[in-house]
């Protein structure tokens, strides 16, 4: 197994476990808090990929090259990359909780984008596509959780008002 077949199929698991990390750092109160903005973005993530997807087509490399790609992967529409908008949209929330961590996943989004590029499955537009929706669905996702979190503390406080 080559080096970009690793990057291109296991990269987005390791951002996976690592985001799994820093979950586990955090406070009760923003670890669920976390969590409603991953369930926000997971949402947002899913309509925009298959939307974009509906709005452009892009074949895959292997299929207009005629290059063999270096993993398996069906002869569908390339755009956006899902691995990558997957990756980015987790990076993106850990990033709103522990920059440090969240800016070296970021990082691994894009090789784990530009590694499916060199594997001959993406070209650099799905790569982009899959960056940009990957980060709006995790903004989407951190603000929607905060602010649910903040009326469920404003109600929280009401109730042992009364």
């Amino acid at each position: 197994m080559t080096l970009v077949t690793l990057l291109a199929t296991y990269t987005l698991f390791l951002v996976l476990l690592v985001a799994a990390v820093v979950w586990l750092t955090l406070d009760r109160p923003r670890k669920v808090e976390l969590v409603v903005a991953g369930v926000v973005a997971l949402a947002v993530v899913g309509v925009l990929i298959v939307v974009t997807g509906d709005l452009w087509t892009d074949p895959r490399p292997f299929v207009v090259d005629g290059v063999a790609p270096a993993i398996a992967h069906a002869a569908d529409n390339g755009f956006p990359s899902d691995h990558t908008a997957a990756a980015a949209a987790v990076a993106g929330l850990v990033l709103a909780y522990r920059r440090r961590i969240g800016i070296l996943l970021v990082l691994l989004a894009v090789v784990v984008g530009m590694s499916r590029v060199a594997a001959h499955v993406h070209h650099v537009p799905d790569i982009i596509g899959g960056l940009g929706i990957g980060l709006i669905a995790a903004s989407a996702g951190v603000t929607l959780a905060r602010v649910a979190m903040r009326a469920w503390a404003a109600r929280q406080s009401e109730s042992r008002v009364s």
